[in-house]
């Protein structure tokens, strides 16, 4: 981050702010524990924040400090928008395009306050007054960390805010599997340990707390995986029928497209989940190595994101959908 603009938000934070606080829609855990590390460090210095999601964040974020305080935007409407409309500075954390939050862009197209952007997605847009923008960091929540030491406020990290970082940094990461992730990474989340993070509780909160629909959901996803093996490529999907008859709830599909990437000699996987309430098929990428899921999200199902995880999006139907998945996938020389 330039030293212009890091002087310039220092100015913006000098005096007491309505401040909101923006994740993507369908927030992770790298959009919440971002947008609530932000959100309890602007608290401590005496602003006024919220954060306002478009949409519901799943159960399995619920713990994390600050969560019950989030506005979410499609839940209501009119008090968001009276919110969003008297911020003074808007900060949109874990995405760099507004298109990401939905029916909120409209709202967010109209506003006049700076607005300020911390993520590490590919090609951001140019909607912000100060961008704090980089693709070589794995997660939100390392910038996050970054951010509050460019403000001098290192001294300002407590238990909570730490929790909220080091949150966001094991689930982009991959439980810091992931290729972005740094000796600094390790060492910046030896100091939040350090300030009293539950590093062994947090892991068991996050991935150790499936229902048994879940799990049976989980089931149906690996017996409808197929395997492209001379092209070193899985997928699988799941239709509304599969969601409905397991009682699907918000976070249920998290991390099962991973599953794809743990067949030998896979590198490319990709998960197809149908939402028949908006009408389109959601997909999510992996890969491992040198294979740009990103680009082919952008080339072909628009989306987008890293490197080796993407999303997308069809608006065929499922059938139609993995077969011109299948037919992309004939035609890609996958080293």
């Amino acid at each position: 981050m330039n030293i212009q603009d890091i002087q310039a938000i220092q100015l913006l934070l000098s005096t007491p702010k309505k401040i909101a606080i923006i994740p993507h829609r369908g927030p992770d855990g790298d959009a919440m524990g971002s947008t609530l590390a932000l959100y309890h460090f602007l608290l401590k210095n005496n602003h006024y924040p919220t954060v306002i999601s478009p949409n519901d964040f799943p159960d399995f974020l619920a713990w994390m400090p600050g969560s019950e305080t989030v506005r979410i935007y499609e839940k209501d409407k009119e008090i968001c928008t009276k919110i969003l409309d008297e911020s003074e500075i808007v900060f949109t954390l874990d995405f760099n395009a507004l298109h990401r939050v939905g029916e909120m862009e409209q709202v967010l197209e109209k506003l006049t306050a700076p607005f300020i952007m911390i993520d590490h997605h590919q090609k951001p847009d140019d909607y912000a007054t100060h961008t704090y923008s980089d693709v070589a960091f794995g997660s939100t929540c390392e910038m996050v960390y970054n951010f509050i030491s460019f403000l001098d406020k290192k001294q300002d990290l407590d238990k909570t805010i730490a929790t909220c970082i080091y949150t966001g940094i094991l689930t982009d990461s991959g439980s810091f599997r992931f290729p972005k992730t740094t000796g600094t990474t390790h060492r910046i989340i030896a100091e939040l340990i350090d300030l009293g993070v539950e590093n062994t509780l947090i892991p068991t909160l996050l991935f150790d707390n499936s229902s048994y629909n879940r799990l049976q959901l989980l089931g149906r996803a690996l017996q409808n995986m197929k395997v492209m093996i001379d092209h070193k490529t899985s997928y699988t999907s799941l239709t509304q029928e599969e969601l409905n008859s397991f009682d699907y709830v918000k976070g249920d599909t998290e991390g099962i497209v991973n599953y794809g990437l743990s067949i030998k000699g896979i590198v490319f996987t990709a998960i197809f989940i149908e939402n028949k309430e908006e009408g389109i098929i959601k997909i999510s990428f992996r890969s491992q190595g040198d294979f740009d899921v990103n680009q082919f999200a952008r080339d072909y199902f628009q989306g987008g994101g890293h490197s080796n995880a993407a999303g997308g999006k069809s608006e065929i139907s499922m059938e139609e959908t993995l077969h011109k998945f299948e037919s992309l996938v004939q035609n890609l020389k996958i080293q």
